[in-house]
């Protein structure tokens, strides 16, 4: 079939192996002007790399070793409470020492360690209904906090998320819902924008809990973290009492149970239906798991303004690796054609022509590979590689100053952002420095992509998004804006995903909210979603290093320019309650 040439030439432009080290230069300028020499092409690079010594410089080449360093293979994709956060932590607070950065964790240490625990299901737990008693393991799993109801009457709620025939609250109040499970690939924050979503929820809000329906196995993908322990929680005043999915328990069963409980074949009820009473003996044992923030600082130079900090963040985790591993270059092809925002959004169903170039980019990255590779990690290159590496360098370039900043930097790695911006959380709710003293927080995630291939609008060398920069100072956002032009550094911000009431809610979903909801300015930078995003394709070939290095400079050239006012920043935004929600 005849293919659109020009698409194809856009499409897998990004993908064509180039390998070329040399003869590339930007104008990456430091905060005393002298310029930099970047030396990586753009292009796809090589799949390993070996690192090289860094500079005080912020390079795109500094910031490609360090990156295939901490978004390699070995890591095991971060996730909180897992190995393979404690090695990517372990890196980060190594470099910190090396840069020369004072350690401001816990008992002198660069590390803040969090609540972090596993809950593991007791294979002696059961739910009896009738004379049929169900096995965990085989007939069902629980997870989430326990519920301090034993017994409960169930309803069958139809399929999960049908928000089109909704049950009355008082049907399903004091209740065990039953629900089958939706096949469905939308995730939830997709799921939040659908008409009548919010009627559904709280139209089932005061079921005791859910039991899930899965099919006629359970799936590896909710027995394992269960009955192994690797359904990580975090440990806050507020998990003394249930917490789980409508009060407590998230429990997930077969068909066949489902048809034990209500003693009749599901495809005979309706929606609505009633079954017997339930009598639940469900334990678990819990066990500590690792989670912990790495922090460091940087003392400023004023005697007096040393004791203010400019905070400056990235999250150090990311989602982990897959038991079941695919193709990496099928999954790119087809994430390339029809799901460009990667797990952001729901994949289309490609037409016959999209099959057919999906199919050519798939055959063109098997053979520059040499072949199929088979994936299993969530490198997290961009999400947030980047940022946690591109503070490394920031961090790195500001050490050697003849002169510091007068405030403090205190550089802050937050775990468990992934999982709910726990890292983030924790440390504002139990910070190593006073609260007040932090006057700013600057916050990177994501900020190695933004091309026009990518899915992003109007993407290109000089895309940025900024976030937040004037929600509570304006005078911090236009201060962003000022070093923009003063350093000639030449981006174009996208306030886009600013505006109040955006369905993205990136203002609600990274670590900056941590530090606003307590009145602290933030700015958010981020250079946007893409293919990989959360994909097992977010690896260190597919990162712009030069557009990389330069919001990495423009980051440390605001922190400067704002550690060395004579003033905190102005807040003259209403700070707002930091028990509240937060609003996108």
């Amino acid at each position: 079939m005849k293919t659109n040439a020009p698409i194809q030439r856009r499409l897998l432009r990004p993908l064509i192996a180039v390998v070329l080290f040399a003869g590339c230069s930007s104008a990456v300028t430091s905060n005393t002007g002298a310029p930099s020499t970047a030396v990586v092409p753009v292009g796809n690079l090589p799949l390993k790399y070996t690192a090289r010594q860094t500079s005080p410089a912020i390079t795109p080449a500094d910031l490609m070793s360090r990156l295939y360093v901490f978004a390699d293979d070995s890591m095991m994709g971060r996730q909180v409470g897992f190995e393979g956060n404690l090695k990517g932590t372990q890196y980060i607070a190594d470099e910190a020492r090396k840069i020369g950065l004072l350690p401001a964790g816990d008992n002198g240490t660069y590390f803040q360690d969090l609540p972090v625990y596993a809950r593991i299901l007791d294979p002696a737990s059961t739910i009896k209904a009738g004379n049929t008693t169900l096995v965990a393991g085989r007939d069902f799993v629980a997870s989430g906090a326990p519920i301090q109801a034993t017994s409960g009457q169930v309803i069958f709620g139809g399929r999960e998320n049908d928000t089109l025939s909704l049950l009355d609250s008082a049907q399903v109040a004091g209740k065990i819902l039953v629900l089958q499970s939706n096949p469905t690939n939308v995730g939830f924050r997709t799921l939040a924008q659908f008409p009548g979503f919010q009627r559904y929820r709280a139209s089932i809000a005061g079921a005791l809990t859910t039991i899930t329906l899965r099919g006629p196995q359970l799936p590896e993908a909710v027995t394992r973290p269960a009955l192994q322990g690797t359904a990580i929680s975090l440990r806050t005043p507020q998990a003394a009492a249930p917490t789980g999915r409508f009060g407590g328990f998230s429990i997930s069963a077969t068909n066949s149970a489902g048809d034990a409980l209500f003693g009749a074949p599901l495809s005979s009820l309706k929606k609505g239906a009633l079954g017997s009473t339930i009598t639940m003996d469900i334990h678990q044992t819990e066990a500590p798991r690792p989670g912990r923030n790495v922090i460091a600082i940087l003392t400023g130079s004023d005697p007096k303004l040393k004791n203010e900090y400019i905070a400056i963040g990235a999250h150090n985790d990311h989602i982990g690796y897959n038991h079941n591993p695919v193709e990496h270059d099928s999954l790119r092809a087809f994430n390339t054609v029809a799901r460009p925002g990667g797990q952001e959004g729901a994949p289309k169903v490609p037409t016959e022509e999209e099959w057919a170039r999906i199919n050519f980019l798939k055959d063109s990255l098997r053979q520059a590979h040499g072949g199929p590779r088979m994936d299993s990690v969530f490198n997290g290159a961009d999400d947030d590689g980047t940022g946690s590496v591109g503070l490394l360098e920031i961090a790195q370039a500001f050490a050697p100053a003849p002169v510091k900043p007068k405030r403090s930097i205190i550089f802050v790695w937050h775990t468990g952002e992934e999982r709910g911006m726990w890292g983030s959380g924790y440390f504002t709710d139990h910070p190593t420095v006073p609260r007040d003293s932090i006057v700013t927080q600057l916050n990177i995630d994501m900020i190695g992509r933004g091309d026009a291939d990518d899915a992003v609008p109007n993407g290109g060398p000089s895309y940025l998004q900024l976030i937040g920069s004037k929600r509570l100072s304006t005078e911090l956002g236009d201060i962003v804006e000022q070093v923009n032009n003063d350093t000639h550094a030449g981006f174009n911000f996208d306030y886009s995903y600013d505006t109040p009431g955006n369905p993205n809610q990136y203002y609600c979903r990274s670590d900056h909210w941590s530090y606003a909801k307590w009145g602290i300015p933030i700015t958010f930078f981020s250079t946007g979603g893409h293919r990989d995003y959360h994909m097992l394709t977010d690896e260190p070939q597919y990162i712009d290093y030069n557009h990389f290095a330069r919001v990495a400079q423009l980051v440390h050239d605001v922190a400067w320019r704002v550690a060395n006012l004579d003033h905190a920043v102005v807040v003259d935004k209403p700070k707002g309650n930091p028990n509240d929600r937060c609003r996108q």
